[in-house]
């Protein structure tokens, strides 16, 4: 699961700072930074013509079904959904953040965030698709690992920086991706 994450623009490199601004550009109004709350218009990063763009989306595909939105798509099935199949095919996108949070599940309810080691930066992978004219996305999440597991179950499908242009613009590259295992995390309680 994936219902916050953070981008905090001090904390990015500047590729990714510009990235940003123009996910500002082509938003027409002010993305969010910080943390990122499910429908907030905030940055990804696509892939048109062979170079790598930040454009601004709103977190969350439309519920039909009820109120609110879906925020998350389970990897292991997004190919089999009607939602999410022609997205994981045709629309992928990358999610820039400086990390993500989780919420234990005892009585604490402790926040923490996640982060890769020795990295500013961490990307998720994404989903897009556009509804009445706005286009919004989508993160994959996958079975957690040993350095997620103890506080939550599922976690977000972590891209390699090194793989980001695979992800974005090779649907078989991407679909190897998905069952890759997840990189090991650090995390901090918040």
């Amino acid at each position: 699961m994936c219902g916050r994450y953070s981008l905090l623009m001090d904390e990015t490199s500047l590729k990714l700072q510009k990235l940003i601004r123009q996910a500002q550009v082509s938003g027409g109004e002010a993305i969010k930074t910080g943390e990122i709350f499910p429908t907030n218009l905030a940055p990804v990063l696509k892939a048109k013509d062979g170079e790598l763009v930040g454009e601004a989306c709103v977190w969350g595909f439309p519920n039909f079904a009820r109120k609110g939105v879906i925020i998350n798509a389970r990897s292991e099935t997004a190919a089999q959904k009607p939602l999410f199949r022609k997205s994981l095919l045709e629309r992928r996108c990358a999610v820039p953040t400086t990390g993500f949070y989780e919420w234990s599940q005892d009585e604490a309810h402790q926040k923490y965030l996640f982060r890769v080691p020795q990295s500013p930066v961490l990307y998720l992978a994404g989903i897009y698709n556009c509804f009445e004219g706005e286009e919004r996305y989508v993160i994959l999440t996958t079975q957690a690992n040993s350095s997620m597991a103890a506080i939550h179950h599922r976690m977000p499908v972590i891209l390699d920086p090194d793989n980001l242009s695979g992800w974005l613009e090779d649907p078989g590259f991407a679909l190897e991706i998905l069952a890759r295992p997840m990189p090991q995390l650090v995390k901090t309680a918040v």
